[in-house]
C-alpha cells in the first residue's frame, strides 16, 4: 500500500512538474513574439521614409512614445479582458514599441558602427535577462518585497524620464539608465519567481492562458527596458 501510494506521489510529482516547464516555456514563447514583433516592424518603419514621417516626423511621435503606457494601464486587464483581447494587446504594445525602435532602425542603416553596439546591447541584455529569469525560478529566498520597491522606482523612473525630455541632462540619462537596469532587473527576478508559484496544474485553461500573457507582458517590458538602457551606455562610448 505504502509503495502505491510513494508512486502515485511520484507520478503526481512529475505531472506538475511537466505543466509548470510547459506552462514557463508557453510564457517565453509569446514573450519572444513580441520581441520578435517589435524588431520586425522597427525594420518595416525603418525602411520607409514615408511611415517615417506618418509616426515620427512631427508631435505625433510623442503619440507613439507614450502609447505603450496608455495601452498597459487603460487596456490591458487580465482580471476582466479575455485571453484573445489580452493577446491583441500584448501585441499592440509590441508594435508601437517597434515604430519607437524604427529611429534606432535608421540609425543602424546610416552607421554601421552603431549596428554593433546595437548587436552587443541586444546579446547583452539577452545574457542578463537569462541569467536574472534562472536566478528568479530556482531561488528560495522570497522575492516579494522587491514587487513594491520596483513599482515604486519605475513610478519615479518614468517621471524623471519625462522631465528629462525637457531638460535633455546627459548626467540625469545616465542615472536613468542605471536605476532603470537595476529596477528591471528586480522585477524580471520577481516576475520569474511569482509565474512558478502561481501556477497550479487544476487552473482552467481560459484563467492560465489570460496570466500567460500578463506574464509574458511583464517580462517583455523587461527585456525592453534592459535592451535600451544597456544601449544607452553602450552608445555612451
Amino acid at each position: 500500500m505504502q509503495t502505491d501510494r510513494f508512486q502515485t506521489t511520484q507520478t503526481r510529482t512529475r505531472e506538475i512538474d511537466e505543466g509548470l516547464r510547459q506552462h514557463m516555456n508557453n510564457i517565453y514563447a509569446k514573450m519572444t513574439a513580441g520581441v520578435l514583433v517589435t524588431a520586425i516592424v522597427a525594420w518595416v518603419v525603418g525602411s520607409s521614409p514615408l511611415l517615417l514621417k506618418l509616426f515620427l516626423g512631427g508631435p505625433q511621435a510623442y503619440l507613439v512614445m507614450f502609447a505603450p503606457l496608455a495601452i498597459i494601464w487603460f487596456g490591458f486587464r487580465p482580471d476582466k479582458m479575455k485571453a484573445s483581447q489580452l493577446m491583441a494587446a500584448f501585441f499592440g504594445v509590441a508594435t508601437v514599441y517597434g515604430i519607437s525602435f524604427a529611429a534606432i532602425a535608421v540609425m543602424v542603416s546610416a552607421n554601421p558602427a552603431f549596428g554593433v553596439d546595437v548587436a552587443k546591447a541586444f546579446f547583452i541584455a539577452t545574457a542578463m535577462f537569462a541569467g536574472l529569469s534562472v536566478f528568479g525560478y530556482t531561488t528560495k529566498k522570497d522575492l516579494t518585497p522587491i514587487r513594491t520597491f520596483a513599482t515604486m522606482g519605475i513610478i519615479g523612473l518614468i517621471a524623471a524620464s519625462v522631465m528629462n525630455i525637457f531638460f535633455q541632462s546627459s548626467m540625469m540619462s545616465n542615472v536613468i539608465a542605471g536605476v532603470g537596469i537595476v529596477l528591471f532587473s528586480g522585477i524580471t527576478v520577481w516576475q520569474t519567481q511569482e509565474m512558478k508559484e502561481m501556477y497550479s496544474p487544476s487552473m482552467p485553461q481560459e484563467f492560465a492562458n489570460r496570466m500567460g500573457w500578463a506574464a509574458a507582458l511583464n517580462l517583455y517590458i523587461s527585456f525592453i527596458a534592459l535592451f535600451q538602457y544597456i544601449l544607452h551606455f553602450m552608445n555612451q562610448r
